[in-house]
């Protein structure tokens, strides 16, 4: 018998060694053969601001004098009237020139003016637009013997490289 008290065994691990440390999966990477790879599309929404313009007829009135061409015309016409008549007849004149140039007065006032123009007119808007774009792959491969599917963001081309986890059923 041995000094140890041992009967040519090792002795136990401690406690805790038998795990794995971490990062150890029995894991190991391979290579598999790709059979099929179909893209994935999706539909993108873009929206972008728009304006739509037109031109748009503008008539602009300018407001008339009226009665300021009223009382101008009666004031000018008056002192026409007086230049003319003589005695009795000088007050006649000077009321119906008066009257008289009220009346051109006002008539030439009345018209006013206006100015037509276009005006360019703008209203914002927005347009949608859409566009189809490959989202993904479906990629069919096989390893060792058996088919697998899975969707990947890339096309991996003929082969692809798996990750094997192997791990106790139970």
């Amino acid at each position: 018998m041995a000094q140890d008290g041992g009967y040519g065994y090792p002795p136990p691990p401690p406690q805790g060694a038998g795990a794995p440390p971490p990062g150890a999966d029995n894991a190991h990477y391979a290579w598999a053969d790709v059979l099929r790879v179909d893209p994935v599309y999706g539909v993108a929404r873009t929206a972008t601001p728009t304006q739509q313009c037109y031109d748009q007829q503008v008539v602009q009135q300018t407001p008339s004098n009226k009665g300021i061409g009223t009382v101008l015309g009666a004031v000018v016409g008056g002192v026409l009237g007086s230049t003319i008549g003589h005695g009795r007849g000088n007050t006649a004149a000077t009321v119906g020139g008066a009257v008289v140039g009220g009346a051109v007065g006002n008539s030439v006032a009345s018209g006013g003016s206006s100015t037509v123009s276009n005006q360019t007119v703008c209203q914002p808007g927005t347009q949608v637009s859409e566009q189809r774009q490959i989202i993904g792959y479906d990629v069919e491969y096989r390893y060792h013997g058996d088919v697998y599917m899975s969707r990947l963001s890339y096309d991996p081309g003929e082969r692809l490289r798996v990750r094997v986890s192997v791990s106790p059923a139970d």
